[in-house]
């Protein structure tokens, strides 16, 4: 008779999959997880979920193994079921993970968007996005100025990025202050995030424990925003949803996963970077959002690139440096500061491919659709030298860093840094702060009755 308790196995990248656990698998004895695997984030796999995370039911804790293992670890532990729990994925690639389970003999499984959902005594406003790189980040940062200037207490919550070594010192975590980065010891991909939501002095919690980080966040604000990442689906129940979607890449509102959640769910639908984006791929995207989700509010916004002093660049050899995520598993061949390259009249735009070394190297190499841009890697201190031997190696004159955060701060490279910044168009603000007033009139009310 086969064993009633099952087990189960998470596929995932250090974030969504551990939330999963921590909701739905943590104290559920009908359940045993057996193993989580890893994928997209380099030096998770070899490490243990620790048992002050997982909880009494697992007093050693939890493997974490390379997802390349996965056949092996069904057939080594018997495993019932596999969940799938990463995201910014093609369609594709999630029903080849499938596939590859059922022909061991498991189950495969995908938890419905608001299982593993928290819920906030508070308001939740959502900024969330059919793919890595369509501008949510610089959406969110817009949406809390626009809260705190109609005299509300915002506190940002960010989809996880729990990178460093010690999984459990990372339960929960806030950053108020530049210092805070270095005192979490924070990546290059987390400063990306919090940075500059930091020196518009929004207070930031990120981590791994989100029941903890909710009840904290809570207690210091009327409105939680939840700033999602890797287009995944939010972690807490929103009140208002506001999707992002790319008319620069037209069709992948509908090719992702969980992007495509994402839009059918949204109660507000940004479509971003009009000012760029062909005719065609506004008509596609468009006539897409109105046919998958005709609910949903519509607005257009445009990504405006800045650069204090662009009149350097003007004939100059530059290296572009851009948001890594946003080129590697977003799939971006140019960011901001590749249009500030090409704006301000720069002569030449390295290729920096014949000068990289270690592994970023190696990210150039998986990612062949990267030919004269640099992504700004960054998940271990090993990595960020090898990026600054990659930058001084580079025969440039500038280095344009569209990452959004100050490069210069981490490393320390003999090349000349100028940073390009893009924020919403003073179009798409308005267009944002309409349908905020909306929200503020529609949920202050409600919540004032349950207070009462």
């Amino acid at each position: 008779m086969k064993n009633s308790v099952k087990k189960v196995i998470i596929m995932g990248a250090a974030g969504r999959d551990f939330h999963n656990f921590n909701v739905l698998f943590r104290d559920d004895p009908s359940c045993q997880v057996v193993a989580f695997t890893a994928y997209q984030i380099p030096n998770i796999a070899g490490r243990t979920y620790p048992p002050e995370l997982a909880g009494a039911l697992y007093p050693s804790g939890i493997a974490i193994h390379d997802e390349s293992r996965l056949p092996e670890l069904i057939r080594e532990h018997g495993a019932d079921e596999v969940l799938f729990a990463f995201s910014d994925i093609a369609h594709i690639d999630v029903m080849h993970r499938a596939s590859m389970a059922n022909a061991e003999g498991a189950d495969f499984r995908l938890i419905g968007a608001q299982r593993a959902m928290l819920k906030s005594k508070l308001p939740v406003v959502s900024v969330c996005a059919v793919r890595t790189g369509c501008g949510k980040s610089q959406t969110s940062r817009q949406v809390a100025k626009l809260l705190r200037e109609k005299g509300k207490s915002v506190v940002v919550v960010r989809h996880p990025m729990p990178y460093g070594p010690d999984l459990n010192a990372q339960r929960l975590q806030r950053f108020a202050a530049i210092e805070d980065l270095d005192k979490h010891r924070c990546t290059i991909e987390e400063r990306e995030e919090y940075e500059n939501h930091i020196r518009m002095g929004h207070v930031v919690y990120a981590g791994v424990e989100y029941g903890e980080i909710l009840r904290a966040a809570e207690r210091e604000a009327e409105i939680i925003l939840w700033d999602g990442g890797n287009n995944d689906v939010p972690f807490f129940r929103p009140d208002l949803h506001i999707v992002l979607v790319d008319p620069l890449r037209p069709g992948h509102e509908m090719l992702y996963h969980p992007g495509e959640t994402n839009l059918r769910t949204a109660q507000v639908v940004l479509v971003n970077k009009v000012g760029a984006a062909s005719p065609s791929g506004l008509k596609q995207v468009r006539e897409n959002v109105q046919r998958i989700n005709p609910k949903a509010r519509m607005i257009e916004a445009d990504s405006a690139v800045s650069v204090a002093d662009g009149g350097r660049i003007q004939g100059k050899k530059v290296l572009v440096i851009e948001d890594g995520p946003t080129l590697t598993h977003g799939g971006m061949s140019y960011g901001a500061a590749h249009v500030a390259a090409k704006r301000y009249g720069a002569a030449e735009i390295v290729d920096p491919r014949p000068y990289a070394v270690g592994s970023i190297k190696q990210v150039l190499e998986k990612y062949p659709h990267l030919k004269d841009v640099l992504p700004a890697m960054g998940y271990a201190d090993a990595q960020i030298e090898e990026l600054r031997k990659t930058i001084d190696k580079v025969p440039c004159d500038l280095v344009l860093v569209g990452a959004p955060f100050d490069l210069g701060r981490i490393i320390r490279t003999k090349r000349p840094l100028i940073r390009v910044t893009y924020d919403l168009d003073p179009a798409g603000i308005q267009a944002l702060e309409g349908v905020l007033d909306e929200f503020l009139a529609r949920v202050s009310p409600v919540r004032a009755r349950e207070a009462a």
